[in-house]
């Protein structure tokens, strides 16, 4: 089983949050999830729901502030294994070329 997950863990404050964000990012070093952040969040792959879920916790834990806002969806497809390059490998393929614009 692969669980997939999109972690997004941040201080609420008006100023940049790159420090903090980093510490959570960094926090997930400690556990065996494979991880890729993007601008909106870092998405996770593990094995173990449990894992996941103390990845979170530490991600989350790891950011200093008055207030934090940790938004976690997961994706537990318990019937057949699949990564999150997948997940995008299909979407490209009815697309018929990547899943990203060309406007560069």
């Amino acid at each position: 089983m692969t669980v997939v997950a999109l972690l997004s863990v941040a201080p609420v404050v008006e100023d940049s949050m790159s420090d903090q964000v980093a510490k959570a990012v960094d926090a997930l070093e400690e556990y065996d999830v494979e991880y890729e952040t993007n601008p909106m969040g870092t998405v996770i792959e593990t094995d173990e729901i449990g894992e996941l879920f103390a990845a979170a916790q530490a991600a989350h834990e790891a950011v200093d502030g008055d207030r934090v806002s940790t938004v976690l969806k997961i994706d537990d497809k318990r019937t057949k294994q699949t990564s999150a390059a997948e997940k995008v490998e299909a979407v490209e393929e009815q697309l018929g070329r990547p899943a990203t614009s060309d406007r560069g």
